[in-house]
């Protein structure tokens, strides 16, 4: 049975891109802060973890996958605190930048030796990685951060005959998009009249990893916005 990694399993789009693996024949080893990751599931197993410490990664990695190889990372833990020029802090830059940069770095780290080749990382960027949004100074450089970072990982790792590609979803029904009360007024502006349904961002993940129709695809990432942000 093949087995993916997905980390921020417990909400949003890590949530629907564990149950997407789940569902199509999957083994998934779920990362996330909390336990309560809400899959019950025989082939799920729930790994506690903070992806910003590379240690905590491989540890709660190495007991979850019991020397079993990994054939599919979904890079989807992230944060989006709103900050500008007068409210930034340095507790701030360190929190999106090291959950949303370095922890897709210590996760790769941990998952490519155990990785064989055909295999594939789809990391999670954000159409701010593309385009500026008010209020989001230091989200948006990390998610252009990603988009890079993306970019030199499938240059390195293609030897290997692993694939690193990205997604950049625009607005999405989660729980934490949800919260800004902002969702209706998102929709109404987005040409395709609607925000994305989470599930429809998993659906890209399996794309991109598991359905063996993108096997030429390396380095790239994918803007998902309902024709709201094209580039």
């Amino acid at each position: 049975m093949s087995l993916a990694v997905v980390t921020g399993a417990g909400s949003g789009m890590g949530h629907a891109t564990a149950r997407c693996y789940l569902e199509h024949g999957w083994s998934v080893i779920g990362i996330d802060l909390s336990p309560g990751m809400g899959h019950d599931h025989p082939d799920f197993t729930a790994a506690v973890a903070d992806v910003r410490d590379r240690a905590a990664v491989e540890a709660a990695i190495d007991t979850a996958a019991s020397g079993r190889a990994i054939d599919a990372v979904a890079n989807v833990a992230g944060v989006y605190p709103p900050t500008t020029l007068d409210t930034y802090t340095d507790d701030l830059y360190r929190r999106i930048f090291d959950v949303n940069v370095l922890g897709i770095l210590n996760v790769a780290a941990t998952c490519v030796p155990r990785m064989p080749g055909g295999s594939a990382i789809v990391n999670f960027a954000s159409v701010d990685g593309f385009t500026v949004s008010r209020g989001q100074l230091l989200y948006g450089a990390s998610k252009a951060a990603v988009v890079m970072l993306t970019k030199s990982l499938a240059l390195e790792l293609a030897p290997k005959g692993i694939r690193v590609n990205g997604i950049a979803p625009g607005w999405v029904d989660t729980p934490g998009n949800a919260a800004t009360g902002r969702m209706a007024e998102a929709a109404a502006s987005i040409p395709l009249g609607r925000v994305a349904r989470p599930e429809e961002i998993a659906e890209w993940v399996w794309t991109l990893t598991g359905s063996g129709i993108a096997g030429f695809m390396d380095g790239e990432t994918i803007v998902l916005s309902g024709a709201d942000v094209m580039r």
